[in-house]
């Protein structure tokens, strides 16, 4: 940015940034790819592992909304799991779970999930830049604090804090208070946080909405299935900023140049 005419320096184009975590920060999709292999081997013994790939697309996609549903506070997070494995148990042939069965399901699944928490490469770098830059980082997620939290240590981001989770208000994205809420716990002003995450329309156009600066990161090959397309020149029409990497949003927010990451 160029000094204002005064000669006085211009302050960072934006003054807060938050981030999702899943599929943001943290390789989420990884780690549902691994739970879901080793679910889909126990629970889906006929199912060749080449298709493991059209199981994981299933999961990520949720075309009936049951997190969507727990995120507004409908269900209850074991409801809406239950709900998602046996529509994979009947979409790929398996026998549904009763409870008992999806306490097995869940246990085998979950431990795997846990256990696969990775952070991208470039998630590290990008938070201490902006830190370096005066930007006040933290993390907004339509999942429990308590979760998110230890994922973002498990990823080497425990200085990143979760400010508003799922459980915070009892619902979540992309409602505009939580947005408000999240801005209020960093001391930022809503109009100058960005909100960084995966999904066009609950987290850019969402985070748009409540008035802050939306930014949809759009990984090559990660885009979620579902009934909204999602497409880049449309979502900078609307006014969503568009990265394909977090290397890139000190440069789209207007901070400094692109962030090195690791080869």
């Amino acid at each position: 940015m160029s000094a204002p005419a005064d000669g006085t320096t211009a302050g960072p184009a934006v003054e807060g940034v938050l981030f999702d975590v899943d599929d943001t920060l943290v390789d989420t999709r990884a780690a549902f790819a691994e739970a879901i292999a080793a679910a889909s081997r126990e629970w889906l013994p006929h199912l060749p592992e080449d298709r493991y790939d059209e199981v994981l697309a299933l999961w990520r996609a949720d075309p009936n909304g049951h997190y969507r549903a727990y995120t507004r506070g409908e269900v209850d997070f074991d409801a809406q799991r239950m709900a998602r494995a046996n529509e994979l148990q009947s979409a790929f042939g398996g026998r549904l779970l009763d409870d008992a069965a999806y306490v097995d399901w869940k246990d085998l699944f979950w431990g795997t999930f846990e256990a696969s928490w990775t952070g991208f490469d470039d998630s590290r770098p990008v938070v201490d830049a902006l830190t370096a830059a005066g930007v006040r980082v933290g993390s907004l997620s339509n999942a429990k604090v308590e979760l998110q939290t230890r994922k973002l240590a498990a990823a080497g981001l425990p200085d990143v804090p979760l400010l508003v989770g799922v459980d915070t208000l009892g619902f979540g994205k992309p409602d505009p208070r939580v947005f408000a809420e999240a801005c209020r716990r960093l001391g930022t002003d809503p109009a100058r946080t960005a909100y960084v995450g995966d999904e066009l329309d609950v987290d850019a156009r969402g985070a748009l909405a409540a008035g802050l600066v939306g930014v949809w990161l759009d990984r090559p090959g990660t885009r979620r299935g579902g009934p909204h397309p999602e497409d880049p020149a449309s979502a900078r029409a609307s006014g969503v900023h568009v990265v394909h990497g977090l290397a890139d949003l000190p440069v789209a927010l207007g901070l400094t140049e692109t962030v090195a990451t690791a080869p």
